[in-house]
């Protein structure tokens, strides 16, 4: 489980014909109408600068918003590696992205006040590309809270063989309510066969205590098809930090 602390602001078909549209749309998502992705940025920092790389993160990151849209920066509190942190931005195509990437290479000011001052207590960086599923958008929480970010590392094969109990089962926790389903991501350059599974929960303890619910419930039981697909999940969890409210972003 990730648990993130959140930075700052901020279709069964019947015939073969069928399913092959079925497995498109769910694979690919929103890309083959308007080509909005998403890209997952994971940075992990040196520990001992991790507040200095925050307070600089803090002052200047509204240089990069400038450029493209943030839907959210978290610091992971829970699953795995931490003093990590934890990003994601839109973009309207790759042609898009291209463009932001180009200006802030000759962005001075973002180069002097962040990348040369951030880049060194940079241990690692990752990134993945990902589109939102045809049955998800970005649903902005109604408050402050924790976010946890569920991975699953599905069999091969593709949406045709799991898709339809992958929504069943996001549905059946919807349904229950302890959670606020944030977005629903396939991967299309990264790891493959990964969908991520975003939410928010008021606290980490009413997330605790629906958990607790949820396993007792009826639906959520029934959905449990999809453990026949699910190579691998990974959770990952954070608290949503008060910069957000200094930082305009899409789930601030």
């Amino acid at each position: 489980m990730f648990l993130l602390r959140r930075f700052w602001p901020s279709l069964v078909a019947s015939t073969s014909w069928r399913q092959s549209q079925v497995w498109a749309s769910f694979g690919t998502g929103p890309k083959d109408s308007d080509g909005t992705f998403y890209e997952f940025r994971t940075y992990i920092i040196q520990p001992a600068k991790m507040n200095e790389f925050l307070k600089n993160t803090e002052e200047h990151i509204h240089l990069r918003t400038a450029h493209s849209e943030l839907v959210g920066y978290w610091i992971q509190e829970f699953g795995g590696v931490i003093n990590k942190v934890f990003h994601i931005w839109k973009f309207d195509n790759f042609a898009h992205r291209t463009k932001v990437r180009k200006a802030l290479a000759k962005d001075k000011e973002w180069q002097e006040k962040y990348i040369s001052r951030n880049l060194p207590f940079i241990i690692e960086q990752r990134n993945e590309v990902v589109y939102l599923v045809p049955w998800s958008k970005i649903e902005k929480p109604p408050k402050e809270g924790v976010y946890e970010l569920c991975t699953f590392l599905m069999k091969p094969g593709g949406p045709i063989l799991w898709g339809e109990d992958f929504e069943k089962s996001v549905n059946s926790h919807v349904h229950v309510g302890y959670s606020k389903l944030v977005g629903v991501f396939n991967t299309e350059y990264g790891a493959l066969n990964k969908v991520h599974v975003l939410w928010w929960n008021e606290s980490a303890d009413s997330r605790a205590a629906g958990r607790q619910i949820a396993q007792q419930d009826a639906r959520v039981v029934a959905s449990g098809e999809l453990r026949n697909w699910v190579l691998v999940q990974h959770e990952l969890f954070g608290v949503q930090n008060v910069l957000s409210q200094k930082v305009s972003v899409a789930l601030s």
